[in-house]
């Protein structure tokens, strides 16, 4: 109905507009147009786009990104095809097969966000959430500060809590979500799944878990964990570059999701119209909702493959192989591990505490300069407080573990400490 009454409103317009306002004289038009293409160009091209692209070569060492390997890079690489073709949307189905193996989900309602983990995290939140509803947060370190300060911009109660939920806590509140990281990669831990769906499942409450960091490094089951919402991003354990992130939602937060009564508070994120984008919601016909970043998806299905063809259990095997290599060899060092628990540190990412008497700024910027090596501090509320070091997906061999060590200890040898 709008529609059709902006239409009639243009053609009324049209019709009584003097139609000599409306065009110019022929020649003086066409000089006009002319001079102004010549002669109207104030800003100068700028010199750096000039200069071919540079962007130096860099042992991504940090809590992610990871280094992307070859096949990856060159899945990227291929020629772009429109995202309404037909082969797209046979890649897309694809990259979701894919996230139902990475994720050991059946969930039907399975896609890739065109955006980073915080899109898919927006996505989550802003789905299932309505206005008056309360949501608990497990804050274990930055994501969780991070999904209770949307719920609050959204104008919802958020309960901060401690690692694990309380039955007290979700009977008090009543929420109709609960959030937890399972990978916290500001802090490396790991936090342990079994059971928290069932008391979310009693307490009529969306379990959603943040597997960011840890998607492909350690076990996790959505399914049999009664995980009602995951999602990951594709640029750590899952070896692509970053923009795309999957997410899964099962019957449960369908039902939810699909009988609000209020609409999400973001159009790009509305699942109503992604789920059709991505074949999920049983018609034949896909409508445009937006332009999905094609080369990004191209690298992700690749990336999905590569885990395929590894195996799940290898790859989980081999980050807790990596890592307990690389924790062995910086004890060996006389640096001490943040998570003191071997079962709750994260094998993707490890944290150091700074050792004492060392500018850990001193220390990241030497390795940076003289390894071309990136390791990081700490982010929110571990800054100050740890060294980061990630061993990723195609990054996670006991080679890299030796490099990131031989760096560390040329640090500590070089780097000034203070008496103090």
């Amino acid at each position: 109905m709008l529609q059709r009454s902006l239409f009639s409103r243009s053609a009324l317009l049209v019709q009584t507009a003097p139609f000599e306002n409306l065009l110019y004289s022929k020649n003086t038009h066409a000089a006009s147009c002319i001079h102004r293409s010549l002669g109207s160009v104030t800003i100068p091209p700028p010199a750096c786009m000039l200069r071919p692209l540079e962007a130096p070569l860099r042992y991504l060492f940090g809590p992610g990104p990871s280094n992307v390997p070859p096949r990856v890079l060159a899945a990227g690489g291929r020629p772009i095809i429109g995202h309404l073709h037909p082969e797209m949307y046979e890649i897309m189905n694809d990259i979701k097969k894919g996230i139902q193996y990475a994720f050991q989900t059946k969930n039907n309602m399975t896609i890739a966000m065109s955006g980073s983990g915080h899109t898919a995290m927006e996505c989550a939140v802003f789905n299932t959430v309505e206005p008056g509803e309360s949501v608990v947060v497990a804050v274990n370190g930055i994501w969780g500060e991070r999904v209770a300060e949307i719920a609050e911009r959204m104008g919802k109660t958020d309960n901060r809590m401690g690692l694990c939920p309380s039955v007290q806590t979700l009977a008090k509140h009543k929420p109709v979500l609960f959030f937890l990281t399972h990978g916290e990669s500001s802090a490396g831990l790991v936090h342990p799944v079994d059971g928290i769906g069932d008391i979310c499942l009693r307490h009529n409450c969306l379990f959603l878990v943040d597997s960011v960091a840890s998607l492909g490094g350690a076990p996790l089951f959505m399914d049999e964990q009664k995980i009602d919402i995951l999602y990951t991003g594709s640029q750590k354990a899952l070896n692509a570059p970053p923009g795309t992130a999957p997410i899964s939602f099962n019957e449960r937060a369908c039902k939810k999701m699909f009988n609000r009564k209020t609409k999400p508070v973001s159009y790009l994120l509305d699942m109503t119209h992604l789920s059709n984008y991505w074949g999920c919601d049983g018609k034949t016909a896909r409508i445009y909702h937006h332009t999905g970043p094609v080369s990004g998806f191209f690298s992700l299905r690749e990336s999905l493959s590569i885990l395929a063809e590894k195996g799940l259990e290898n790859s989980w095997r081999q980050h807790k192989e990596v890592a307990e290599y690389l924790w062995k060899g910086l004890e060996d060092l006389g640096l001490k591990l943040f998570i003191k628990d071997k079962d709750l540190r994260l094998p993707c990412v490890t944290t150091i505490s700074i050792p004492q008497g060392y500018n850990w700024r001193e220390l990241l910027t030497y390795i940076m300069k003289h390894h071309q090596m990136e390791m990081t501090g700490g982010l929110g509320p571990s800054v100050g407080m740890v060294l980061r070091v990630g061993l990723m997906g195609y990054n996670c061999n006991k080679a890299n573990a030796d490099l990131a060590l031989a760096a560390l200890a040329d640090a500590l040898k070089v780097c000034p400490k203070s008496k103090a």
